[in-house]
């Protein structure tokens, strides 16, 4: 088609993973791939919807587009499509408004529309999942979708109105991409989905699959993305003494605090969640946990707050993701009694900030020294390698033998802090 094409990825590691393999599909047409907002025949906006700021954001980049490329083709997608399509259907800031259900024949509309002048999203079908295994990608792991939708209904949480109903991709699909992207030289695999720990397609379950997943051929890892807390079996724990899988997983807690936890509408409690990760750290001492938390909820007082931090002092996340409340229309929580000021929202998220530090650098003190299996990620400027140990924790490696997408036997060393404070890495050292 000799057309250049640029895309433009907010929200989830699910929106990353369709951009990723939209992406590849354009590119193996014969579209090039702008880097950034440089000039391009098409700009992709795959949108995020999860709060109010989510979509203001979202139109602040297609309103940016608009405003620096004219003439460009701009074709949305993603999650706030499916909450405002309207909206941007009648603002005329998009060429094509394209939903969730369909966003996977988005090369098809695109391609269509420079071939004949005219496509008609709503005329494809609905597929969630029929997506062509990346083989070049903007990320160096390759992420592989294996859920959409979720049943849980939170009170702050808009996913199921624009993801729809809790929906698993087929197992054998999912293992033919992955080894797809293994043939393609992937060495890491990130599985991912909107509420994956749920997973049943007919009679394997999130824990059958994962162990599959690891019996395939290859030299690759295997690292599982955000996911909701779970009563997780000991068969499952046990998968992570295989040399194959990461010992990390991001559990969303969003809050230590009962009361908390219940107007949420959250289906466990601070004790079922200490027991599984009491019970995760049984099974591998040095495993990594990091999690998100909410703070400034509706009606969140200072001793919920307090129970918050509490409790993840306790647990130990070497990272807590932290989110400042945000109203988002249509939700339950959006019309609670008692919403937090900003300010004190602001005051809280430091709070939690500083003790993600304090915990982050409390785990990286007890790691080093450790051996780990370091996937180099890229080599700056300056010849000194980056990438992340099986445990996700950063390294930074000078070894001139050292090559982009390949495993280095490393020791963590010295900790340093760079760029911000809040982010540290080890000076690795080469044991090969």
């Amino acid at each position: 088609m000799n057309k250049k094409i640029s895309f433009k990825t907010l929200g989830c590691r699910v929106n990353l993973y369709e951009t990723d393999a939209l992406a590849s599909r354009f590119k193996a047409a014969g579209y090039e791939i702008a880097d950034g907002d440089s000039a391009a025949d098409v700009f992709v906006v795959n949108t995020c919807t999860v709060t109010n700021t989510s979509d203001q954001k979202c139109r602040q980049a297609i309103h940016q587009i608009r405003r620096k490329h004219p003439e460009a083709l701009i074709a949305v997608t993603g999650c706030m499509v499916n909450h405002r399509k309207e909206e941007l259907l009648q603002s005329g800031m998009a060429d094509y408004v394209i939903d969730n259900e369909r966003k996977a024949a988005l090369f098809n509309i695109i391609d269509e529309h420079f071939r004949t002048g005219h496509s008609d999203p709503e005329g494809y079908d609905r597929d969630l999942f029929s997506y062509q295994p990346a083989f070049d990608t903007f990320h160096t792991r390759s992420l592989i979708k294996i859920h959409d939708g979720c049943n849980n209904f939170c009170s702050y949480c808009i996913i199921p109105m624009v993801r729809g109903r809790a929906t698993s991709r087929p197992a054998e699909d999912i293992y033919n991409n992955v080894r797809k992207v293994i043939s393609h030289g992937f060495k890491e695999v990130v599985l991912t989905g909107v509420n994956m720990g749920r997973y049943q397609y007919e009679d394997t379950n999130f824990e059958q699959l994962v162990e599959n997943i690891l019996d395939i051929d290859g030299d690759f890892r295997v690292r599982v993305s955000s996911i909701e807390p779970d009563q997780f079996s000991d068969r499952f724990l046990s998968l992570f003494q295989h040399e194959k899988l990461a010992p990390h997983m991001h559990i969303c807690l969003q809050s230590g605090s009962d009361d908390t936890l219940k107007r949420m509408n959250r289906h466990y409690t601070a004790a079922q969640f200490r027991d599984m990760c009491q019970r995760i750290k049984a099974a591998r001492p040095d495993f990594n946990l990091t999690t998100d938390i909410i703070v400034g909820f509706p009606d969140e007082t200072e001793t919920t707050f307090k129970e918050s931090c509490d409790f993840a002092r306790e647990i130990g996340f070497s990272h807590i993701h932290t989110f400042k409340y945000s109203v988002r229309t249509g939700t339950k929580a959006a019309t609670m009694p008692n919403q937090i000021p900003e300010k004190v929202k602001a005051e809280r998220s430091e709070v939690m900030r500083r003790i993600s530090l304090e915990n982050k650098t409390k785990y990286f003190e007890m790691m080093q020294g450790r051996p780990q299996r370091m996937l180099i990620e890229r080599i700056d400027s300056k010849g000194v390698a980056r990438g992340y140990g099986e445990n996700y924790v950063p390294v930074l490696l000078k070894d001139a033998s050292a090559e982009k997408n390949t495993f280095i036997n490393i020791r963590l060393g010295d900790i340093v802090h760079r760029e911000h404070e809040d982010k540290i890495s080890f000076i690795g050292e080469s044991t090969n």
